[in-house]
């Protein structure tokens, strides 16, 4: 091996560790000396191989905690990670990223988020793990769990049900997986809301099933009586992405159609507990008296996304129907996970924790409203809305991209989407942005001031 060779090794292993963010921010690297060894090369070949990183940007000597990777490269390949991310053509609501991007989507406050509770109770439940908690969990969920989700369902959300009938999933995908493969066949048609989830669209047709976009306007989702569909997948609390409300007439009119169609509503209920206004309005499956509503809800926008812990909760009459498939679609939540949620909700942390988190999002929202007119001015239009973890910012110009411009601010750092990319018809020009993790008025205004420089470039 020629030195020419040697270095370009040394620089290449360092290099290929940090893009592929094997070597993180603030992680020290080697030190000279004992990666000469390792490699087998001299000290000095190492040294030219970390000075042309250094030289880069990548790594960064810190005295006699030694050379590690540089932060100010992180941020930069975060950004960069972004860009690439933003010209798929599938795009992501969610994205997964090692810190929380300003107004992303999906995240619950984790500021706020009793941290210190639950690792003294999740410390405790590693303790007290006996010798049967070592075996396979069951592919329903844990019986214990299942109970308290019941109960938890019926005094918070006004669904009867029985734990039976509760099955613990690994996520919002998992569950409308699980759900088509039991009660829908290929081609079938699902409607869906328009605008809508986008994810949605993805996992049915990743399911070879038809999307009916049926419109949504200020009363929820209208369903035409006449529509001819298998299933439906509604957001009845707060709508995915306009945060309206169904009206009871419209629930009632839902529940009915299904009814004289025989056909199903999934009920994706992901962040009803918070309601800014009032009390959080009943379930649609708790005004389901034909069997007809499967209800779906998460513990990622309640608790924490990482947790990848959802449930789901089907008719009676197709209990048996999920069972027999639940060795496909089940028992992917570890048994210890598990036993993490159900103490933290026998415990009244739950609870607790949610009505905080009520008074917070309203306040966060208010704050973040307040900011944007007072920056923006008449730019920008924001409508008051019942509840939710996301706001709409109507733009006052017509002519702008809404997509391009989400595009914008996600290569700088700020997380967006338009409303054009979560509908299939023409709407008008809008942002939905997460108001959850902004803590200040003044973290607030810097993102707003941010933003605006932004739209002044289109």
């Amino acid at each position: 091996m020629t030195k020419v060779l040697a270095y370009k090794q040394v620089y290449q292993r360092i290099h290929t560790a940090i893009l592929q963010g094997i070597l993180k921010s603030g992680e020290r690297l080697p030190s000279a000396r004992t990666l000469a060894k390792e490699m087998g090369v001299a000290r000095g070949t190492v040294e030219e191989g970390y000075a042309i990183l250094k030289a880069e940007g990548y790594i960064e000597s810190k005295g006699q905690a030694g050379t590690v990777v540089s932060r100010h490269f992180f941020e930069l390949a975060k950004v960069q990670t972004i860009q690439l991310n933003t010209r798929q053509p599938g795009f992501h609501t969610e994205i997964e990223t090692s810190v929380v991007l300003p107004f992303q989507l999906g995240i619950p406050a984790l500021d706020a988020f009793p941290r210190q509770a639950w690792s003294r109770m999740a410390a405790r439940c590693a303790r007290n793990i006996q010798m049967d908690d070592l075996i396979y969990p069951s592919v329903y969920g844990s019986p214990q769990l299942r109970i308290a989700i019941a109960q938890y369902l019926q005094l918070s959300r006004g669904v009867k049900c029985e734990p039976t009938q509760v099955f613990i999933t690994s996520g919002y995908v998992h569950s409308i997986n699980w759900i088509a493969h039991v009660l829908l066949t290929p081609q079938a048609n699902v409607a869906v809301e328009d605008p809508g989830y986008p994810l949605t669209r993805k996992i049915l047709a990743n399911q070879h099933l038809n999307i009916v976009p049926i419109v949504v306007d200020k009363e929820g989702i209208n369903l035409p009586p006449n529509t001819q569909a298998d299933a439906v997948i509604v957001t009845p609390a707060h709508q995915s992405p306009t945060c309206v409300s169904l009206s009871l007439q419209r629930r009632q009119e839902l529940l009915s159609w299904a009814e004289t169609n025989q056909s199903w509503i999934i009920e994706d209920d992901y962040d009803g507990e918070y309601r800014h206004t009032g009390q959080p309005l009943p379930a649609l499956k708790s005004l389901d008296n034909f069997d007809r509503v499967i209800y779906s809800g998460t513990f990622s926008k309640v608790l924490f996304p990482s947790l990848r812990m959802a449930y789901i909760v089907v008719p009676k009459s197709k209990v048996s129907a999920f069972e027999q498939c639940s060795e496909l679609y089940a028992g992917n939540v570890s048994g210890l996970t598990q036993a993490c949620v159900l103490a933290f909700m026998q415990e009244g942390h739950l609870s607790r924790h949610i009505q905080r988190m009520k008074n917070l999002y309203r306040e966060r929202r208010e704050l973040t409203a307040r900011v944007f007119k007072q920056v923006l001015g008449d730019k920008v239009s924001i409508e008051p809305q019942p509840g939710g973890m996301y706001m709409m910012v109507k733009l006052t110009d017509p002519n702008i991209d809404d997509a391009e411009l989400a595009n914008k601010m996600m290569k700088a750092g700020l997380f967006a989407q338009g409303l054009s990319q979560w509908s299939s018809r023409p709407v008008h020009p809008s942002l939905i942005l997460s108001f959850t993790n902004i803590s200040t008025e003044e973290e607030c205004r810097t993102l707003v001031s941010r933003f605006k420089d932004i739209l002044g470039q289109c």
